[in-house]
């Protein structure tokens, strides 16, 4: 990814970047000072510093690290982290650490109402309608979505995306190693969006911080994503979502047609380089949403009317799978997956090294339940 090349270009500066996670540990060498705190809402505030499985520091770091006292460096160092505490499954301190940890819709709602550009998700599971009317609220504030599709590759049901990628108006990430391919991990189907490096990368091994373990996942993945968007943003900070979100599509490496993503890769792996090496890029319109066909419509330039379900839910709902592929919903094209023999799980991409000196990171435990860190 040459990230020493684009730093001369861009560090993230000026960019914040929500992490909705496990919380985040500002402490760690790296992201002394990389972590705003005082910015999260109130009422979501509850336990933000305290990363309870060292997850949502790891992703942290991966984004926004500045690799000081031997720590992550993260692809995007002058970038900021507003953090979230949710309740992911697996949360300690029983029903009452439930009931005072926020859920995913009121993180991501209240995430919409900061000066977060970015609101990045490396977890995944069910669906749940709270959830989905959180990310349009997001979505029609002009926040850029991210999260991870999931590590089910190898599960014998196929095209099992998990949501909040599986929403429409969200880039969903899957993962590579270090030669571009992607990882036999990695979920796949009609929701994949974007790929970036998700091998190859220590994480905190636990929460007590005490050194890095080796991690892999549609986490880091999600995070590198997450950072390669708020190096194009702090770039053209004048740019829209839609023109972000259409030159990481338009720039990311992929040997088949990009109106054909594959449902390995969907559009193919992020390289910001090729946006930040020309100063006058042109990301396209204001105005128009790059995957509104597959969204069902651009919800930015909807706002008024998506603001008006801003009132947040009051109870959890029953949760559905991610159906197989996209029809109407979701970022990626409905079954568009290439079908000549170049639509395999092999990116060919010529990047280099695609970890570059950029990034160390990973990913947490996984879950195997409803939700779960990715």
């Amino acid at each position: 990814m040459k990230a020493e090349q684009m730093w001369g270009v861009s560090t993230g500066k000026g960019v914040k970047v929500a992490v909705i996670d496990t919380g985040v540990n500002p402490s760690t060498p790296s992201l002394k000072g990389q972590v705003l705190a005082d910015e999260v809402p109130k009422a979501v505030a509850y336990k933000a510093t305290d990363d309870f499985t060292g997850h949502g520091t790891t992703m942290a770091e991966l984004i926004a690290g500045t690799g000081s006292g031997g720590g992550l460096k993260g692809l995007a160092p002058e970038a900021k982290i507003i953090p979230y505490r949710v309740d992911l499954e697996g949360l300690p301190g029983g029903k009452n650490e439930e009931k005072r940890t926020p859920k995913i819709a009121q993180a991501i709602r209240a995430a919409a109402d900061t000066d977060a550009k970015i609101i990045s998700m490396s977890f995944g599971g069910y669906a749940y309608p709270e959830d989905e009317e959180a990310i349009k609220y997001a979505a029609s504030k002009g926040k850029l979505l991210i999260a991870a599709v999931g590590n089910a590759g190898r599960s014998t049901k196929k095209d099992l995306i998990d949501y909040p990628a599986a929403y429409p108006y969200v880039i969903g990430v899957a993962a590579a190693d270090e030669n571009g391919t992607v990882s036999k991990f990695s979920s796949s189907g009609g929701y994949v969006d974007l790929t970036a490096p998700g091998q190859g990368f220590p994480g905190w091994c636990d929460a007590t911080f005490r050194s890095y373990c080796d991690r892999e996942g549609t986490s880091p993945a999600t995070a590198l994503a997450s950072a390669a968007a708020a190096l194009v943003w702090s770039a053209h900070p004048d740019w829209t979502v839609n023109q972000v979100t259409r030159s990481l599509i338009d720039t990311a490496g992929r040997k088949w047609p990009k109106e054909k993503p594959s449902k390995y890769g969907g559009y193919g792996m992020v390289r910001p380089r090729l946006v930040l090496e020309e100063a006058k890029y042109d990301a396209g319109p204001a105005h128009e949403d790059p995957l509104a066909k597959e969204n069902g419509g651009d919800l930015l330039a909807k706002a008024g009317t998506a603001a008006a379900s801003s009132a947040p839910s009051s109870s959890a709902s029953t949760p559905s799978q991610a159906p197989a592929k996209g029809s109407t919903g979701g970022t990626a094209a409905a079954g568009s997956s290439a079908e000549s023999s170049d639509d395999s799980n092999t990116l060919w991409i010529a990047l280099g090294a695609v970890a570059a000196v950029l990034v160390i990171g990973g990913v947490g435990a996984a879950v195997l339940r409803a939700r779960r860190a990715r």
